[in-house]
């Protein structure tokens, strides 16, 4: 329409213009055509008629002015044309280039957004789609190992290939352990799918300072059997915050049971509470075996274990640590860990309870 507007509009002012020269040059007795010139002019004027000459050139006029303002509109849409195409072809990386805010600036601002979301979609279904297989191979791994201890020593006993009663049950005591080894990664693996699930949690409002001290007390026959004892330090203010109690006190489980496996060589848990601004923070330090910094960036990734034969001796699932980020994410804050030869720590942020 801005096109053809323009058009009309140069192809009545050069009609008008042409008009009143050709009129002018008619009239007047001097002119720079010559005679000749000028009776032919007005030869064909008498014979053809203004009227037809006009319509001619008005519409020889119009087409060019036509074609003129709107090639700016014809380039942009093969541009954006052409990027439809790319687009199609699964070229989602090109983006169409902005140059105006008129309505085919907004086209190919539209066109690059839908562009972006769909590549960002495609990204999200691919890494769901590995992480899927990623936990699929290692639920097999995992599970196949204790599996087939389990039935290696029962085939023991079913074919009678002990020597006495002692031997019998040395093979179902370690078949036991792999039992319960076996129940722990599903249940962990269980609590992990509900999670990542995105199930509903219930949050109320809660102490996180006696929280941490009751789960200590909790964990202690777990930390005295390891040669360890535990320590609440930090402030005496009531840090309250928004949570599910049931889902952080397994974190603070399992932050203390991965203390009491790999760090009971330091002989103490220290648990600090404090405040950090907006946050609630909480630190769980041992004081045992560092943490390789290869090792650092991967440790709340699932089924990863920095040392695979020791987990497997202490009952390491693989899954621990992957359910307590996934807890602390679910609650809107934060877990991170530190080590160096001194200490190892287990930073968890919350975010404090708004008081009414």
């Amino acid at each position: 329409m801005y096109a053809f507007l323009l058009s009309a509009l140069g192809t009545a002012a050069l009609l008008l213009i042409g008009y009143q020269s050709v009129n002018l040059i008619v009239r007047l007795d001097y002119s720079p055509i010559n005679s000749p010139d000028k009776r032919l002019l007005n030869w064909v004027i008498e014979s053809v008629g203004s009227g037809p000459i006009m319509a001619v050139v008005g519409v020889a006029a119009f087409v060019l002015l036509f074609f003129f303002f709107s090639r700016r509109i014809i380039s942009g849409l093969q541009e954006i044309t052409q990027g439809i195409e790319r687009m199609a072809e699964g070229d989602l990386s090109h983006r169409l280039e902005v140059t105006s805010s008129d309505e085919f600036g907004q086209v190919a601002k539209g066109l690059n957004t839908m562009a972006e979301r769909l590549e960002q979609s495609i990204a999200e279904e691919r890494a769901a789609a590995k992480a899927k297989n990623e936990l699929i191979t290692g639920v097999s791994h995992d599970l196949r190992t204790p599996l087939t201890s389990i039935l290696g020593f029962l085939e023991y006993v079913e074919k009678d290939r002990y020597q006495d009663e002692t031997e019998m049950r040395y093979y179902v005591n370690i078949a036991y352990e792999k039992a319960l080894m076996l129940k722990k990664l599903i249940d962990d693996l269980f609590e992990y799918t509900r999670l990542s699930g995105s199930l509903p949690v219930e949050f109320v409002p809660l102490n996180l300072g006696r929280l941490v001290r009751q789960a200590a007390e909790e964990a202690m026959p777990m930390l005295e059997a390891a040669g360890m004892s535990y320590e609440v330090t930090g402030t005496e203010d009531e840090l309250r915050v928004n949570a599910s109690p049931i889902e952080l006190v397994r974190v603070f489980e399992n932050l203390l049971s991965n203390a009491a496996r790999y760090g009971s060589d330091g002989e103490l848990v220290e648990l600090d509470v404090s405040r950090e601004g907006t946050l609630a923070r909480v630190t769980v330090s041992n004081f045992g075996e560092p943490i390789p910094e290869r090792d650092l960036p991967y440790v709340f990734d699932r089924f990863y274990r920095v040392d695979a034969s020791r987990s497997q001796h202490t009952g390491g699932s693989g899954l621990g640590l992957a359910i307590t980020r996934t807890i602390v994410e679910l609650h809107g804050g934060t877990i991170e860990v530190f080590s160096s030869s001194e200490r190892t720590d287990f930073v968890l942020k919350l975010p404090l309870a708004e008081i009414e």
